[in-house]
């Protein structure tokens, strides 16, 4: 692979661990139009491999939240069992072809808009809303089916949701999240059954962007801005849904076809053209 694709998966490592240090959520999203575009693997290997680097990121993350206790066991429980049970069935229906590459890509799209806008709210309100249990449990099972088709780890649904059905606390939100997302992406992966082997040397640049990414988020997490963060990643978001909905509608096979059917009946024209006596003149004196 080209040096310049290496250093663009290697900064887009480091934004990723970046974003996931300071917000706990969302910086996993980039991931996928990472590989699709910036890499131009197919959704077949960039979505597996996804699910290996959102998982290993996710669990470099975790460690400072687990160290200061901010994990909270029984909304985790609530919202992870019935995630789990989606990234199970997302992964199942990816597997058996159910699902074609270009709605991947688009559901893909949709998600990431739906978290530009769910990050411009951002957490809501300080004071603690009334626990719904119920809600959080249909929001696991929505954010696993995202995990499982799109391989991302649906942490920018998974901490608005804990904060405002469960009544948490952003802190506490974020590093429960940081697990489940780690849970959700296992879960998927192991129901794609397909190991990326080929593409296994691109995790190189991407973890090691992603730790140092971390570190700094973590050292500057205090002195941050959590309003412009997430200003300045819903205008990312914007950005990817843009990118991968244009890789959708190219790998459309629809498309496609439309596009080459088109050529070939503007080529089929020219010759006809060509052929025609039109432009001839015939003398019978």
């Amino acid at each position: 692979m080209a040096l310049s694709a290496l250093i663009l998966l290697g900064l887009g490592g480091g934004l990723i661990g970046f974003l996931l240090s300071v917000l706990g959520a969302g910086g996993s999203i980039l991931l996928l139009p990472l590989l699709v575009s910036g890499a131009a693997l197919p959704t077949r290997e960039a979505v597996p491999l996804s699910l290996l680097v959102v998982m290993l990121l996710a669990l470099t993350n975790l460690g400072p939240y687990v160290r200061r206790g901010q994990f909270a066991p029984v909304p985790a429980l609530i919202l992870g069992v019935p995630a789990m049970a989606g990234s199970w069935l997302g992964g199942s229906w990816v597997k058996a072809g159910l699902i074609p590459e270009a709605v991947q890509l688009g559901v893909f799209s949709a998600a990431a808009l739906v978290a530009s806008w769910l990050l411009t709210r951002g957490p809501g309100s300080s004071s603690s809303p009334p626990q719904q249990p119920l809600l959080l449990a249909i929001q696991g099972v929505l954010v696993g089916l995202l995990t499982g088709i799109a391989g991302v780890g649906g942490g920018f649904a998974i901490v608005p949701a804990l904060v405002l059905l469960a009544g948490l606390p952003m802190q506490l939100a974020s590093g429960t999240s940081l697990l489940l997302i780690a849970v959700n992406a296992l879960v998927a992966f192991a129901a794609l059954g397909h190991w990326p082997a080929q593409s296994l040397p691109l995790m190189v640049p991407l973890l090691v962007g992603g730790a140092v990414g971390a570190v700094i988020g973590q050292r500057l997490a205090p002195r941050l801005s959590d309003r412009r963060l997430r200003q300045g990643f819903s205008i990312l978001l914007i950005s990817s849904a843009l990118m991968s909905g244009v890789e959708a509608w190219k790998r459309q096979p629809d498309a496609a076809q439309a596009a080459a059917s088109g050529a070939d009946s503007t080529s089929s024209g020219a010759r006809r053209r060509q052929l025609s006596p039109a432009g001839t003149s015939i003398n019978f004196a």
